[in-house]
């Protein structure tokens, strides 16, 4: 065989690197998935606002599409289940910062398939040591899911997140200074995972620490002593979208951007505490509420190459499609078994097969609260206690429809969301059921 036949054929082998399959070719691209804290789709400059500034995220979208219609968990925890795992909330989902032990991961999906997996951000899966006894370490530990490298906020303690904190980095917890900032380390060991690994394909999961409260000065705000709740949240979706921006720029200057997806979304509405102005409207944050201030959120994708510039897609959002959508991206078996829908086809700007609806079980303490349950299209909404409103022209949910005309558009989506609210479990479970956590 001659040399360049010989090189040829090396090229298109797997390697084996370390016990870890590291692959040749463009067909398993990176993945860098990105979820901020606290923050709904009424805060980013390519989704109308003028208030807050976000010119990296807005230059994603330029450069590649913006989804209007995505919809989270009202609340952190049962989001974070949910995108992990690619399930609803009702099958799956047993207690407030606790991700059951027998659940397969996004991270391991990715470890199983050869790529470096890596997480950085807030973790608040395990049950860490504020919570009740009940709940303490019923979770799952990050290095139990598939992740390689590890930078997280609230695993098994509750520290400071922001100035002078304590992270769990590499299966230890680490106590920094004053002078460092918790987000900006954890951006950090991402940046450095990704250098370390560009010539690998690699999975890097960042749910952030920014924006949640407290409302507290970035390093970046005129005033480190502000007491200020509105300036400090304006200050802090700044200086994360500041974050993201380092995380694009760096897959730029590696060389490595034409073959990484990227995508960047919230994990439930903003802080009831904060008002945002939005087209003219006042937005009130809506964080664990189920209406579209606690569940509709940014999504933007940035593919250099294979996701078209300036695209806007309407189509539907579950959180539950980002694990199908990241598997058929780079090459891996989407499991039937899962409650996501791939959006691959529509990243690449081709029609695909939009969903119907979206379903949202929402029972953030099993063991006290009652549940909560709606289905919903881009513009009718369905709640499990009937309630069926036009979201559009009602944004607050505050005028339910009652008049249901025969043949009318509002009966006939009342019909199909009626079927569709049926095709799930009606309740859910408790950690409390199972007395331990579940095993794998």
């Amino acid at each position: 065989m001659t040399r360049h036949l010989f090189l040829l054929a090396l090229l298109s082998v797997v390697v084996i690197i370390d016990g870890v399959c590291a692959f040749a070719d463009d067909s398993h691209p990176n993945v860098i998935l990105i979820m901020a804290d606290d923050i709904g789709y009424e805060c980013f400059g390519c989704y109308g606002s003028e208030q807050y500034q976000t010119p990296h995220i807005d230059r994603m979208a330029e450069r590649g599409m913006r989804l209007t219609h995505c919809y989270s968990q009202p609340l952190c925890t049962p989001s974070r289940v949910k995108l992990m795992t690619g399930l609803s909330n009702v099958r799956n989902y047993a207690a407030f910062s606790v991700l059951r032990r027998d659940q397969k991961t996004i991270g391991q999906y990715f470890h199983e398939a050869g790529y470096r997996t890596a997480i950085a951000g807030k973790w608040q899966l395990l049950g860490a040591d504020h919570y009740s006894k009940q709940f303490r370490e019923k979770g799952t530990w990050p290095q139990d899911t598939g992740f390689d490298n590890i930078c997280l906020w609230q695993v098994d303690k509750r520290t400071e997140r922001y100035h002078e904190p304590g992270l769990w980095i590499d299966d230890k917890n680490q106590q920094f200074g004053n002078d460092d900032y918790g987000p900006e380390i954890c951006t950090d060991y991402l940046i450095d995972f990704m250098k370390e690994h560009k010539d690998e394909p690699f999975f890097a999961y960042y749910p952030m620490i920014l924006v949640h409260n407290p409302f507290v000065p970035t390093p970046d705000s005129k005033s480190l002593t502000s007491k200020n709740r509105q300036r400090n949240f304006e200050d802090m979706v700044a200086y994360m979208d500041k974050l993201v921006g380092r995380i694009v720029q760096a897959t730029e200057d590696m060389g490595i951007a034409d073959r990484t997806l990227i995508l960047f979304t919230g994990d439930n509405g903003t802080n009831r505490q904060i008002t945002s102005t939005l087209d003219g409207r006042k937005i009130k944050g809506g964080k664990g509420l189920m209406t579209d201030a606690g569940t509709r959120v940014a999504l933007v994708a940035q593919w250099p190459g294979v996701i078209p510039e300036g695209k806007v897609c309407e189509d539907l959002v579950d959180f539950s499609d980002f694990l199908p959508t990241v598997l058929e991206a780079t090459g891996q078996d989407v499991p039937e078994s899962l409650d996501g829908h791939s959006l691959l086809p529509q990243l690449r700007g081709e029609p695909g097969t939009p969903r119907d609806w979206i379903h949202i079980y929402y029972c953030p303490r099993p063991e006290k609260t009652p549940a909560q349950q709606f289905v919903r299209d881009q513009r009718w909404k369905l709640h499990a206690d009937g309630r069926f409103f036009d979201v559009p022209n009602d944004v607050l949910e505050q005028n339910p429809i009652e008049d249901l005309r025969p043949d009318s558009p509002e009966a006939m989506a009342h019909a199909k969301l009626t079927k569709a609210l049926a095709s799930f479990p009606s309740k859910g479970q408790s950690l409390l059921d199972f007395g331990e956590s579940p095993q794998p």
